[in-house]
């Protein structure tokens, strides 16, 4: 796609139309990292969803986009609710997954001599790594609760309480959700699975303020330079791979036996009208997924709590920890935006890319009316981490939408061989990273190397106005599957 990209400004790149394409492709990012995204086929990819039947204004690439299934990862486009389609590669196998950082009272230099305990004291305690199960066992009917009531059923079994539900987006619980379209696979892994952390690049991170942007924003936010924060990064578990599974079989053989309703440019593109039957049992069953996932991400949260006030013998008001915002990456959600000048609803798929809404949006929690939505920027183990703010540019150009970190510039398999022979917990351990996880290979397949400058994202993000810099952690300790 090299020849084709046209400069728009520092931040911005147009992939014009051409052949098939009904929209144009627009790229955020910089002369740099848009070097890195040229390097494999996201762009090519960005194109293709651009051909969708439906799709409306641009097909948009954040500034951490790399190839994915279907849609490249860090990929957004919205479709009108009449003409569009609805596709799960472009949510993903992860529906729902996200991150949710809470703050705390503590200072870093009181708690870091305890780190190794603290580290191992979560490991111990949160399940991690590819299968892993949980203490909580659900009935078919439990199941079905948490799948229609996501964080707010872990709210009222206790693991929780009801101020997370205003610091969650939608409040934990995506409306739309039918547990009757649910295949028995899908209700079997997620049965077992509800409190588990999950493996590849999900994590748990105990972190510290590094250095405040905006001082006015991070006091709403309750956020001060050498504090201690703790990230969440995870998703719905088997549930949602499975909801995922099942629907692109369905949707595949549904456009195979139909190959003259429109030519799909890529077959991992396989999708559904939006006014089908088949289009509106996904969307029923992806929102059980996103609410398994909050449900998910909100029993972490307890459990970690927990974990910390016994390590550290301290009593809850002395931690002081508090959600800060819980976001999600990996949805697709009707929504009201402006389109040809003209607000419309239309449904924006959203894959490796998370809501950013900037000050007074409509659907702010009261809390964050005036900063605008806290936006998560998770690094990954070495890498700093970003809080921003969503801004007016947001709404304009991307579908109040922006990045969801910084993007691989290897793959899974590449990293492992890059890291041939090295030790990448004991390289972390001499940054003043304590580690922990189920393997080496996943340390190998996340190390810091395998990602872009995530510094350079938050810099397009901000250059774009897709959202503002408040605040960068650090990390002190890390669990992974």
């Amino acid at each position: 796609m090299k020849e084709n990209l046209e400069k728009i400004d520092a931040y911005r790149w147009r992939i014009p139309k051409s052949g098939r394409m009904r929209v144009p492709g627009l790229v955020f990012a910089n002369r740099e990292l848009l070097r890195r995204i040229q390097e494999d086929q996201s762009l090519k990819q960005v194109a293709h969803v651009a051909m969708l039947p439906g799709i409306v204004g641009h097909s948009l690439a954040m500034p951490d986009i790399h190839w994915g299934y279907g849609f490249p990862i860090g990929g957004v486009a919205a479709f009108d609710l009449d003409e569009g389609i609805v596709s799960p590669g472009g949510v993903g196998y992860d529906i729902n997954c996200g991150c949710r950082l809470m703050t705390t009272r503590l200072p870093a230099n009181e708690i870091q001599p305890l780190m190794k305990d603290i580290v191992q004291a979560l490991f111990k305690d949160i399940p991690s790594g590819v299968g892993s199960k949980g203490p909580i066992h659900l009935s078919k009917s439990e199941e079905d609760q948490v799948a229609v009531m996501g964080a707010a059923w872990a709210v009222r079994e206790g693991l929780g309480v009801e101020s997370d539900l205003d610091r969650t987006e939608d409040r934990g619980t995506m409306p739309g959700a039918d547990p009757s379209v649910l295949s028995e696979r899908v209700l079997k892994r997620g049965r077992d699975q509800l409190g588990t952390l999950g493996s590849g690049n999900h994590f748990l991170e105990i972190q510290v303020v590094d250095h405040v942007f905006d001082p006015e924003k991070a006091r709403d936010y309750n956020l001060f330079e050498g504090q201690v924060t703790v990230f969440i990064h995870s998703g719905s578990r088997g549930f949602g791979h499975q909801v995922c599974d099942d629907f692109l079989k369905e949707m595949s053989k549904k456009t195979a036996d139909n190959p003259a309703s429109f030519q799909l440019p890529d077959r991992q593109l396989a999708c559904a009208p939006l006014r089908s039957r088949l289009a509106r049992r996904y969307l029923g069953a992806m929102a059980c997924a996103a609410n398994y996932a909050w449900a998910n991400r909100q029993i972490l949260m307890y459990w970690t709590t927990e974990t910390l006030l016994r390590t550290l013998s301290l009593r809850p008001e002395e931690l002081g920890l508090n959600l800060l915002y819980d976001v999600c990456h990996n949805i697709a959600k009707e929504e009201r935006h402006s389109v040809s000048g003209e607000e419309t609803r239309v449904c924006v798929h959203r894959k490796g890319a998370t809501r950013a809404l900037p000050p007074g949006h409509p659907l702010l929690p009261d809390v964050y009316r005036r900063a605008g939505q806290p936006v998560l920027i998770p690094g990954d183990m070495g890498t700093y981490s970003y809080v921003l703010a969503g801004a007016g540019g947001a709404m304009r150009h991307s579908f109040g939408s922006c990045c969801h970190g910084a993007g691989r510039v290897m793959s899974r398999t590449q990293a492992v061989k890059q890291a041939k022979g090295r030790a990448i917990n004991r390289e972390l351990e001499d940054k003043g990273i304590v580690v922990q996880s189920r393997g080496k290979r996943t340390l190998k397949e996340e190390m810091p190397e395998a990602y872009k400058d995530i510094s350079q994202v938050v810099e397009v993000v901000q250059g774009a106005n897709l959202a503002t810099k408040v605040a960068r952690l650090r990390p002190l300790g890390v669990i992974k599957g």
